[in-house]
């Protein structure tokens, strides 16, 4: 083939390759933010590769409105439920029974469940800001470092925010590589728990015995935090209860799938979806932790007016993303790089992982980062033919890779430095290497669940 006929087939696979290169620069060296570069680089592949346009903001536009007619709703609708555990004070109730009912080293296990959970209905930063004056003074208490129960805790919250649906990286991978959120959530349990054991309390307890935990001067008044000491607990019971619930329905409504048609089944289905299994949280939120004081429930109509504001900068980068995926589609360069990617022997597994993981050290965001990875692994998954299982798989792998390796590209790694008072070679060494070991041993657990399904 010679070289102008080849350049001509290869003229998506360039023009997409060149767009990625001129992403990473926009937002590394430009500083542009994501939502802008992103869709700059997909007007330019589009053109590049070829396409009118007139047919290139076509794509861009269907790309956009399909990725967000489910995913915008979804989002929507978790932030509105985290903003009412939040300011109802269920997440700081149910930190707050743990202080002192338990030793050191069972608490770091509990702190870590505790960020699992706060971490579902709410941002990684939120959660940590409202969970962190409670952890400070838990380790003062008890004379330990206060990365001792920090790293469970962060542990916990970094799982959660990528493993888990509702938050907005794994709603965002499952929409763009077909996957059912049923299955999403079933292997990221799966899979997040290993991950956490290990990069949480069993970390912590290394750095512990081994007296390598920073000491760090902490921040003990963080002047962004509202401590609202005045309005009541609500029992911490109801918080487990209904972070979980919305989880449990969308399983419930996968399951579905197996039973006989009928009324089960039918009402299975409706519950179980997204949208509905989001509602009823919200609705039973809504009932149980109902404001009782004319304060309290102007603080709740406050947080529930906010909640939209963090979630408009996840929405439009995501269906920025949904765009850039839609261009790899409709000019061909998104089979060649399948083609390209299956004839190295790179499956979607392997393939989903590592662009994952030079995304997020590339430019610090996992969201961003997963939601490029998932978009130039579409393509791999659409000519791989994947089971719902394996599909469900691939999206917590892609997750994995985003989550690794926390650095200075990334504004959790500063949030983190300033609220326990630790230097950046200390955070270095211990939330970086805390985000890399849930990236590891994600990965590792999703090749294990893959090999499983293939047996059967």
């Amino acid at each position: 083939m010679e070289l102008s006929e080849a350049l001509t087939v290869y003229r998506p696979l360039l023009a997409t390759g060149f767009g990625i290169a001129a992403l990473l620069v926009l937002i590394l060296r430009a500083r542009l933010n994501a939502f802008a570069a992103l869709l700059l680089v997909s007007i330019f592949s589009a053109l590049a590769a070829g396409m009118a346009p007139e047919q290139a903001f076509a794509t861009l536009s269907s790309g956009m409105g399909g990725t967000l007619g489910f995913i915008a709703t979804v989002i929507g609708l978790g932030a509105l439920f985290g903003a009412i555990l939040q300011a109802s004070g269920a997440l700081d109730a149910l930190a707050s029974k743990l202080s002192n009912t338990s030793s050191f080293k069972t608490n770091q296990w509990k702190i870590a469940g505790i960020g699992l959970l706060a971490s579902t209905p709410v941002f990684f930063d939120v959660a940590l800001i409202i969970l962190a004056p409670l952890i400070l003074t838990m380790a003062h208490e008890r004379l330990k470092p206060a990365m001792s129960l920090g790293l469970p805790l962060m542990a916990g919250l970094a799982v959660g925010h990528a493993f888990l649906p509702p938050t907005p990286g794994p709603i965002a991978i499952a929409e763009l590589i077909g996957a059912d959120l049923g299955w999403v959530i079933l292997f990221g349990a799966i899979t997040g728990g290993v991950a956490l054991a290990v990069s949480g309390p069993l970390f912590a307890i290394f750095l512990d015995n081994r007296s390598r935990m920073p000491i760090g001067n902490p921040a003990f008044e963080l002047d962004d935090l509202d401590t609202q000491a005045d309005r009541p607990a609500p029992q911490p019971e109801r918080a487990i209860f209904l972070i979980t619930l919305p989880l449990i329905l969308i399983l419930m409504g996968t399951l579905a799938d197996i039973l006989p048609s009928g009324p089960i089944r039918y009402v299975l289905e409706i519950v179980g979806h997204p949208f509905s299994a989001l509602l009823i949280a919200c609705g039973a939120s809504w009932l149980l932790l109902y404001p009782k004081t004319v304060q309290s429930r102007k603080l709740m109509s406050d947080a529930m007016a906010r909640a939209f504001e963090p979630t408009g900068a996840v929405i439009l980068v995501t269906g920025a993303g949904g765009a850039f995926k839609q261009v790899l589609v409709d000019t061909g360069a998104g089979e060649q790089i399948a083609n390209a990617a299956l004839g190295m022997g790179f499956g979607p597994l392997f393939a989903g992982y590592v662009l994952a993981v030079i995304l997020r050290l590339a430019q610090g965001s996992s969201t961003v980062a997963m939601i490029t990875s998932a978009g130039l692994t579409a393509p791999i998954v659409a000519l791989a033919g994947l089971s719902a299982p394996q599909l469900g798989i691939v999206a917590i792998a892609i997750a994995a890779g985003a989550t690794t390796g926390s650095h200075v590209n990334d504004s959790g790694f500063w949030l983190v430095g300033r609220i326990f008072g630790i230097t950046p070679g200390e955070t270095l060494r211990t939330w970086t290497v805390s985000t890399t070991l849930i990236s590891v041993v994600g990965f590792l657990m999703c090749l294990v669940l893959y090999a499983g399904l293939a047996l059967f």
